[in-house]
C-alpha cells in the first residue's frame, strides 16, 4: 500500500504476526483464534485513513504468534529496521507485533536501533475478525506517532489504546482488556487521539543512537528463575549444567531470594555465571543490597527493569563482552 501525496512522511510498516493479524471463525469470539494469519497488505487495507497520514512502505517480516518470538527473529527484525532507517526516504518505522512478548522486543530494539527516527510498536488484544477489533485504530495511531515530528529522539515506543509508552517502561498488565499495556512506575510518555500527538515527558536514559549495544555478536543464553515459598535449587543447577551465561532472578518483594536459591546462585557465580536480581512484583525498583548481599554475592540489581527486560539487557551486555559484576551493574544503572 502506497499513498500518492509525496509531502507526507514515509513510514515503513513491518509486520510480524500476532493477534492484530489474527483470524477466527466466529466474530463474537476473542479467544481461540489463530494468530499471524492476516498479511500486512490486508492490515493496511483495513485502515484507509492511513493514506492521509503517511506514505507506507510495507514488509512482512514474520507471521508468528509472539509467544514463539525467538532471538534469531529479534536479530532479523533489528537489522532490517536499521537498514530502513539509514535510508533518507524512510522517516520512521512501525512494527505490528503480538502482545505476549511485545515489551521484550520493544526493549531490545530500544537498545539496538541506531537512529533518532521514530520506531513504534503496536498490537491488538482482539483478532482482526472480532467485533470491535482494536487493531486498526492502534495501527493508525502508531503510524500517526511515527510520522509526527515530536516523536524523534524518543527511542522505541509502544502505541496502544491511545497511549504512547516508552519501550523501557511498558509492560502488559491484562490478559484480556484493550488497555492491556501500562508503564506502572513512571506512566505513559504521552497520548495520541484523532491525529493529535502529545508528549508529556521525555526518555532520559540512554537508548537507540546513544546505546553502546548492537546485534552483531550472538546473544548468549540467559534464563529466568523465580523465587517463591519452598523454592528448590534444581532449576538453577540445571541451567548452570546446561551452560547458561546468565541468570535473572524474579525475586520476591525488593528482589529478595529464598535462602536455598541464594546458595545456588553463589555456586553459579563461582562458575562464572552472571546473576541479576529483579522482582516478580509489578512495580517498584530493586535496591542494590536492599534484600540480598549483592556486594558479597557478586550479583547485580535490575533497578526498575522487570525480569524479562532485565534478561534482554543482560544478554546484550554479555554479548558485548561485559562480564564483571561491577561493570554489569553500571550498565543497569545507565540503561
Amino acid at each position: 500500500m502506497t499513498t500518492s501525496n509525496i509531502s507526507l512522511p514515509r513510514i515503513a510498516v513491518l509486520a510480524t504476526g500476532g493477534t492484530i493479524a489474527g483470524q477466527a471463525g466466529d466474530a463474537s469470539k476473542t479467544a481461540g483464534y489463530k494468530a499471524g494469519v492476516v498479511g500486512v497488505d490486508k492490515l493496511l487495507d483495513a485502515v484507509p485513513a492511513l493514506s492521509q497520514v503517511a506514505r507506507i512502505h510495507a514488509e512482512q517480516v514474520a507471521s508468528i504468534d509472539s509467544k514463539d518470538m525467538s532471538t534469531a527473529l529479534w536479530v532479523t527484525l533489528g537489522k532490517r529496521i536499521n537498514v530502513l532507517l539509514a535510508q533518507d526516504d524512510i522517516d520512521g518505522v512501525v512494527v505490528t507485533h503480538g502482545t505476549d512478548t511485545l515489551e521484550e522486543t520493544a526493549y531490545l530494539l530500544h537498545l539496538t536501533v541506531k537512529s533518532e527516527k521514530p520506531v513504534v510498536l503496536t498490537a491488538a488484544m482482539r483478532p482482526s475478525t472480532a467485533l470491535s477489533a482494536d487493531g486498526p485504530l492502534n495501527l493508525l495511531n502508531a503510524v500517526t506517532v511515527a510520522a509526527h515530528g515530536s516523536a524523534a529522539k524518543q527511542g522505541v515506543m509502544v502505541a496502544f489504546n491511545n497511549q504512547i509508552h516508552s519501550a523501557r517502561d511498558v509492560t502488559k498488565t491484562s490478559t484480556y482488556a484493550v488497555d492491556a499495556f501500562r508503564s506502572p512506575e513512571v506512566g505513559a510518555l504521552g497520548w495520541v487521539q484523532d491525529g493529535r500527538v502529545e508528549f508529556q515527558r521525555a526518555v532520559v536514559r540512554r537508548h537507540t543512537a546513544q546505546s553502546q549495544f548492537d546485534l552483531e555478536a550472538a546473544l548468549p543464553s540467559v534464563e529466568i528463575v523465580a523465587s517463591y515459598a519452598g523454592a528448590s535449587r534444581a532449576a538453577i543447577d540445571a541451567f548452570v549444567a546446561a551452560g547458561v551465561k546468565g541468570l535473572v532472578i524474579a525475586g520476591t518483594g525488593n528482589g529478595s531470594v529464598h535462602a536455598t536459591l541464594q546458595q545456588a546462585l553463589a555456586d553459579a557465580i563461582g562458575k562464572g555465571v552472571a546473576v541479576v536480581r529483579s522482582s516478580r512484583v509489578s512495580s517498584g525498583h530493586v535496591m542494590r543490597n536492599g534484600a540480598a548481599p549483592d556486594d558479597a554475592l557478586g550479583s547485580v540489581s535490575a533497578g526498575t527493569l522487570n525480569p524479562y527486560k532485565a534478561r534482554v539487557l543482560l544478554m546484550l551486555a554479555l554479548a558485548a563482552g561485559i562480564t564483571d559484576a561491577a561493570a554489569i551493574q553500571q550498565i543497569f544503572d545507565t540503561y
